[in-house]
């Protein structure tokens, strides 16, 4: 027992300092820390310094994946997954069925593989990996992109395709029919125990766990709290193995249950560190179960069998993006991420083999070749993040709209926070309102709430004039970027004079450049804002109303006579003086204290 202690504890170091030596290698190299620790769990197997049962470790290491799904289910809301739906089912469902049939067709006339043995093949192979592919898109960020939301969805339906798949493979097996068949029973039961589980956890979710953590959040014990997030974790994923589904796929309804639960940030951030570490031991697993002896006996049928499985799989994705009018480079980005085969391989390549599917031979090749792909897709994702901003084309600014309709008394531009509440109480006016922005995605949004906006670029006298400028009352500029904000002030004042110019201004300093360039109104961003934050605060303090009003509107008046006294005086006087230089904001009120 003493040497088994010993064994352990150098495991653990062992893996502890493998992380630690690979991740910085890794980034060094601009490689993802999948990558190393990919390679270096080959390093720590059974061909290098042998450090734990391979077998053993994935056991613990699958944990990693399922707080994963746990935390991505955090992160989802109810409303939000089933706005998915479509992707989930419609690309969902494309990916795996074309995918699946490429690579059984392949198998079956190119390997020479019986029909169950290929459809098997070719389901396996389908499945992306889940970890690898949410690390690649959180790595950068875009797991909240459309690609990336895209993405998700098919590696959530692939997760959920995971409970029938595991049920076809027995029926495919040799008399695997005659069996269900005499015992159709067992099916029955089978399912209804699958669909009390996911019961068990619903109920659980919507009427338990928000009361234990608010009894736990009183007691003040910060270790309860992170046991009970591991408990439910834990819980979730076990309850779902037993009933034959997936642990995985009970640990993200646990998450997405409690997605809009007060304690959801608590419970992420006890979640989170072991679901890093884990992760990292989970990848290590994968290199540690790599058969070397078989790669090594079979070189060139596992370099072709590993392209053609990158090129296939990577096709019919991007193909399935490019027909959801996902852009190329986005595309190709998700085809990479979901290149690598899944971690739901190493479970169906051995139940082929112990339902008699596979022969002993071809499950071993098939896993060293799902093993290979999982190495070779972070490379792949690392070299494209690299090469694609090379060849990208400048994009070309699409032609602004036609303004033939454009009858508004009122222009304007920019379509931001602050242009919206502007145009919001001019149409509650029934003022009529022209409204141009040059970004596509809001106008898209705007366009859901029934708002016109034209699509057009303010820094443009052509633009302007076709939008009817010359023959508006007021030019309202609500743009968030200074220096266009001064370009639109400068072409309307030498072609357009006589219009009134209301303008955003972002600071102190621009609201004087402003002031010069001669516009009729000007205001700071955050001025208004932060005076009716201090006039609510004086309130709450026990301020009267009025006295709270009168103390604001002196201090706005004073701010004003300040900012018109330092356009006087020529503090400012040439824009090259404060350009680049931090201006230091002084006190209105001489204060009581150094």
């Amino acid at each position: 027992m003493h040497g088994d202690e010993h064994a352990l504890f150098g495991a653990a170091l062992a893996f502890l300092a493998a992380a630690v030596i690979s991740v910085p290698i890794a980034k060094r190299l601009g490689f993802s820390p999948v990558v190393g620790y990919l390679l270096v769990g080959i390093a720590i197997g059974p061909v290098g310094f042998n450090v734990a049962d391979p077998a053993v470790v994935s056991t613990v290491a699958e944990l990693g994946v399922v707080m994963l799904l746990f935390l991505v289910g955090l992160e989802l809301k109810p409303s939000n997954l089933l706005s998915m739906g479509q992707y989930i089912f419609g690309l969902g469902t494309a990916q795996l069925i074309l995918t699946a049939l490429a690579f059984a067709l392949l198998a079956y006339f190119g390997l020479g593989f019986g029909v169950a043995a290929a459809v098997v093949s070719g389901l396996a192979l389908s499945v992306s990996g889940t970890a690898i592919a949410l690390q690649l898109l959180g790595e950068r960020g875009d797991l909240a992109s459309p690609y990336g939301q895209r993405t998700f969805s098919i590696l959530l339906f692939q997760d959920i395709a995971v409970v029938p798949l595991l049920a076809l493979v027995p029926l495919m097996a040799p008399g695997g029919e005659a069996e269900v068949a005499r015992d159709p029973k067992a099916t029955l039961l089978a399912a209804l125990i699958a669909v009390a589980a996911i019961a068990i956890i619903v109920v659980s979710g919507r009427y338990l766990l928000n009361p234990l953590f608010r009894v736990l959040a009183r007691s003040g014990a910060r270790e309860a709290m992170t046991a009970a997030a591991l408990l439910v974790v834990m819980g979730a994923a076990g309850l779902m193995e037993a009933a034959g589904l997936s642990a995985a796929l009970g640990a993200f309804l646990a998450g997405l249950l409690l997605s809009e639960s007060t304690f959801r940030h608590e419970i992420e951030a006890n979640v989170d560190a072991f679901r890093g570490l884990l992760l990292a031991v989970f990848f290590m697993s994968i290199g540690m179960s790599l058969n070397i002896d078989v790669v090594l006996g079979h070189i060139p049928s596992l370099l072709v069998g590993t392209l053609a499985v990158a090129v296939v799989k990577s096709l019919i994705v991007y193909l399935v993006f490019r027909a959801d009018n996902i852009a190329a480079q986005d595309s190709m980005r998700a085809a990479i991420a979901l290149m690598s085969a899944g971690e739901f391989a190493f479970v169906l390549f051995p139940l082929g083999l112990g339902t008699g599917i596979l022969k002993s031979e071809q499950a071993d090749l098939l896993i060293a070749l799902a093993a290979l792909t999982m190495i070779l897709g972070p490379l792949l994702f690392a070299a494209l993040s690299r090469l694609l901003p090379r060849f990208a084309r400048p994009e070309t600014e699409p032609p602004a709209d036609d303004f033939a309709d454009a009858d508004g008394s009122v222009l304007v531009i920019g379509f931001g926070r602050f242009g919206q509440i502007v145009s919001q109480c001019l149409l509650a006016q029934d003022v009529s309102v022209t409204i141009i922005d040059k970004d596509v995605e809001m106008i898209q949004s705007a366009g859901r709430f029934g708002v016109h906006i034209y699509y057009g670029d303010g820094t443009r006298l052509d633009v302007l004039r076709a939008a009817g400028a010359e023959t508006m009352e007021v030019i309202c500029v609500c743009v968030d970027n200074k220096e266009d904000a001064n370009r639109i002030v400068e072409i309307v004042r030498a072609s357009i004079p006589n219009v009134r110019l209301f303008v955003r201004s972002f600071d102190r300093v621009h609201s004087m450049e402003l002031l010069r360039l001669g516009v009729d109104f000007e205001l700071r961003e955050t001025v208004e804002s932060a005076l009716s934050f201090g006039a609510r605060t004086l309130e709450a303090l026990g301020v009267p109303q009025t006295a709270a009003a009168a103390r604001i509107a002196d201090v706005r008046q004073r701010d004003r006579a300040r900012l018109e006294r330092q356009l006087e005086e020529g503090i400012f006087a040439d824009a090259d003086v404060f350009r680049g230089h931090k201006v230091e904001p002084e006190p209105l009120t001489q204060p009581e204290k150094p």
